[in-house]
């Protein structure tokens, strides 16, 4: 009994909990859903529990078997309906179209009888071709095609073929001292390659303009030039510190060919030069000699430090900024603008893993006046250069500002009865200027006494420290004969 009577419970509670379900079935709401579900094309509007149906509009689709055959009679009455209620649209329809289109002739011709030259500008006028052009208050505008300035490849092709007759290649060689391996030393030489462009052409020489790392300390020096023919130069003039040199060539040892090939550079502006403007640089990169590069000027007027490996010093250079590759034995080639119009010395670049199409050159614009001044620079004998008789060290701005003290050349000490003294300088003093040129190293103070003959007089501007502050001051100073030199004595 309590088996059956478990059982019959058993089947009660199934029964209520079928009963229980059927209910759950009515009062169960989705979950989630789909945006598409929640979205369709027939959206849905409610979902109603007791119909267990989803509602369309006012109308419930219902799931009832019996309630859908219940509703066949009312669709029969809905068709007709329905079709009663189309045929009163459309007719409604056509009826506002007779009106409407009838009123608007009737407007129009009433409108063109009070005013007959209206007439002539109406859309009937205008179908047949009557329409009289001046009266038609409006015309038809049109955007006017634009030209848009590029250099193409076929210009820059141009450009190089007009310039490269003016870059030459420069290979150089130098002698350094080298110790062998059982501590006996000898002699070795070191070839090194750069670039140069002519600037410079008279009956006797061919002077070509360069940087001076290029050719400072060389022991020979080789131009090539456009048509493969080489000659040897020598130093014409050199300024360190803003890294230029000019180089000469004996003009009388050049073939016919080469001078009918070769031309002078043209120079250009470097002060108007815009940022993003193109650049093409030409150089004997890497010694293999003339490439080109082209890219743009990233920027102006930047202040680079630069380690003068040779001279053992760091300065701060004024650089124009470019991304066109600048390479080992580019040093000392022409940067161009897209006229062909050489706007910088390519100097240096900065290398580093990091970094990619960071190269500078100097300003033409501050070049012209050095490379005039090395142009003019004759070519002396050691017994026949001039000679200022002081040893001294640099006062460069970091110096300058830390010590209060002008930027120049410091007199540690003056060679007796040497020229420096002789006018009147004294230790302590700081040369600031020679002949108007503003000194600011030793080494370019040497290069432009050696330039000049014994017995030339140069007028030197110094500051002399008085009761703690420098003054001004100028002396004539006649130039002694030049004896064997060192690094640092003059």
């Amino acid at each position: 009994m309590a088996e059956f009577d478990n059982n019959n419970q058993s089947q009660g509670d199934n029964r209520d909990n079928g009963e229980m379900n059927s209910q759950n079935q009515y009062n169960k709401v989705p979950e989630y859903s789909f945006w598409a579900e929640q979205k369709p094309s027939n959206s849905y509007s409610n979902y109603n529990p007791r119909t267990n149906s989803w509602e369309y509009g006012n109308s419930p689709v219902v799931n009832n078997t019996n309630m859908n055959n219940q509703g066949n009679g009312n669709n029969q009455d809905n068709e007709r309906k329905s079709s009663h209620k189309t045929l009163k649209f459309i007719t409604k329809a056509l009826c506002f179209g007779i009106i409407a289109g009838v009123s608007f002739i009737g407007f129009q011709q009433i409108y063109y009888t009070i005013n007959p030259n209206a007439a002539q500008q109406g859309i009937f006028s205008k179908m047949n071709g009557d329409v009289d052009t001046s009266l038609s208050n409006y015309e038809i505008g049109f955007t006017e095609s634009g030209t848009v300035q590029t250099d193409l490849r076929s210009a820059i092709s141009s450009v190089i073929d007009t310039t490269i007759p003016s870059i030459v290649s420069i290979n150089s060689t130098a002698a350094t001292q080298s110790t062998d391996w059982f501590g006996q030393q000898f002699n070795q030489e070191v070839q090194g390659s750069g670039s140069g462009f002519i600037v410079g052409k008279n009956d006797e020489e061919l002077l070509i303009a360069t940087n001076n790392h290029v050719v400072a300390g060389t022991s020979k020096i080789t131009v090539t030039f456009t048509d493969g023919s080489e000659a040897d130069a020598e130093i014409k003039g050199t300024d360190a510190t803003a890294d230029l040199a000019v180089v000469s060539v004996d003009i009388t040892t050049l073939k016919k060919e080469t001078l009918d090939v070769i031309q002078i550079a043209k120079l250009g502006n470097s002060d108007k030069v815009k940022v993003g403007e193109m650049a093409i640089a030409i150089g004997n990169a890497l010694g293999y000699g003339q490439s080109v590069t082209v890219g743009y000027i990233s920027a102006k007027d930047r202040e680079v430090e630069v380690a003068d490996a040779y001279n053992n010093e760091t300065k701060t250079m004024v650089l124009l900024q470019t991304d066109a590759a600048i390479n080992p034995g580019n040093s000392g080639g022409a940067l161009l603008n897209s006229d062909g119009e050489v706007i910088g010395i390519n100097t240096i670049k900065y290398a580093n893993t990091e970094v990619e199409g960071m190269g500078y050159s100097i300003p033409i614009s501050r070049a012209i006046p050095i490379i005039n001044e090395l142009m003019s620079r004759e070519i002396l004998k050691e017994n026949e250069q001039g000679y200022l008789g002081i040893t001294g060290n640099d006062v460069t701005e970091d110096v300058a500002s830390y010590y209060n003290m002008p930027v120049g050349v410091f007199i540690n000490d003056l060679s007796k009865g040497g020229a420096a003294e002789k006018a009147g300088l004294l230790s302590g003093d700081i040369i600031t200027g020679v002949d108007g040129i503003e000194v600011t190293a030793i080494t370019q103070l040497r290069d432009y006494v050696n330039s000049l003959r014994v017995g030339t007089k140069v007028d030197v501007t110094y500051m002399r420290n008085t009761d703690g502050e420098y003054k001004e001051a100028k002396a004539t100073v006649t130039l002694g004969a030049n004896p064997s030199l060192e690094s640092t004595t003059e």
